[in-house]
């Protein structure tokens, strides 16, 4: 005997438009999540983050080059002359660098001298501007700040969307920025890239990325919980997820489209940022979807959570009317 297949219900929606039914995978993606997680905080504890001057402190150094220089051959004169680990960068443009180091043990003038002697290139009178130095203590320090502005955001923002939105919905929101985060310190952690302060700048970034993916998906998911009836909360939120993606596509790959080009383009001051920003773009999109979401479900989102209740004082059902 043939079995009827009953059409998809639309719940207002023109017939011809497919709903994506994203939560029936949402347990799989939740075990692929805790995997992420576990082995980004896995790398982070055992190999560590490769810190950057920024945090551990170290050398800042602006020269002027008459001519544009290329960064590699500076970096090669920096290495002969004894300054080994030098970063090279461009400041607008290749006749003036940045160059930065980690601490030398040598007093400030006869640093300035060895210095003005080992940035010299073949043809190319360069002169050196001004030498800062941040110590090791105030990198350290500069690190935990850091580590608390990114803890502060994380509260304000679980604040603001528990204001705006719902409780559970600013829990998941909250986790799926932790799994942003986690995810890119792994990634660095791993691979060793650099982490300075281009990269928490990018982190950031990421986080108002992703919740801003967040608030939109929740403002649609409470649209849909007061305008559709009868329908179960995981279809809502598989309906709200359907109508957002469209948006959600076009922001992904307009960000990546950017980064992309700074990444290539953008010289070695806007590499690891690009490289941070790729790597969040890709994990914001998706804990959005399988973290934010899927967390709000799993902890009994329902239509109650976005309806005015009326008091009893109110309802005119409990007052005897003469």
């Amino acid at each position: 005997m043939t079995k009827v297949t009953q059409p998809e219900k639309q719940y207002g929606r023109p017939d011809n438009e497919r709903i994506i039914h994203f939560m029936k995978i949402a347990k799989p993606a939740a075990i692929i999540s805790v995997l992420i997680t576990l082995a980004s905080i896995f790398f982070i504890c055992t190999k560590g983050l490769n810190l950057g001057l920024d945090f551990t402190g170290g050398i800042a150094a602006e020269v002027t080059y008459q001519r544009g220089v290329d960064q590699d051959q500076v970096v090669q004169s920096l290495e002969t002359s004894g300054f080994k680990h030098s970063v090279v960068q461009t400041l607008g443009s290749n006749t003036d660098l940045l160059i930065r180091m980690p601490v030398q043990d040598m007093k400030v003038e006869d640093l300035n001298a060895a210095l003005t002697k080992a940035v010299q290139v073949p043809n190319n009178v360069a002169t050196l501007h001004k030498v800062d130095s941040v110590g090791g203590q105030v990198g350290n320090e500069l690190y935990v700040r850091s580590a608390g502005a990114v803890a502060l955001a994380l509260l304000l923002m679980l604040i603001y969307v528990t204001i705006r939105f719902e409780f559970k919905i600013a829990m998941g929101a909250i986790l799926s920025l932790f799994h942003d985060i986690i995810a890119i310190l792994g990634v660095f952690a791993l691979m060793q890239w650099p982490f300075d302060l281009t990269v928490l700048a990018a982190v950031l970034a990421v986080i108002g990325f992703s919740l801003n993916d967040n608030i939109v998906v929740s403002d649609r998911i409470r649209e849909n919980f007061r305008k559709i009836r009868g329908a179960s909360p995981r279809e809502v939120i598989d309906i709200a997820l359907t109508e957002t993606l469209r948006r959600t596509i076009h922001t992904s790959m307009t960000l990546t489209l950017v980064v992309v080009s700074m990444m290539l383009l953008g010289g070695d001051g806007l590499h690891w940022f690009s490289v941070a920003m790729f790597v969040g773009i890709f994990v914001g999109t998706y804990s959005s979807i399988y973290i934010g979401t899927a967390f709000a479900l799993w902890r009994g989102l329902n239509r109650q959570d976005f309806i005015v209740q009326v008091k009893p004082e109110f309802d005119e059902e409990h007052h005897n009317i003469p």
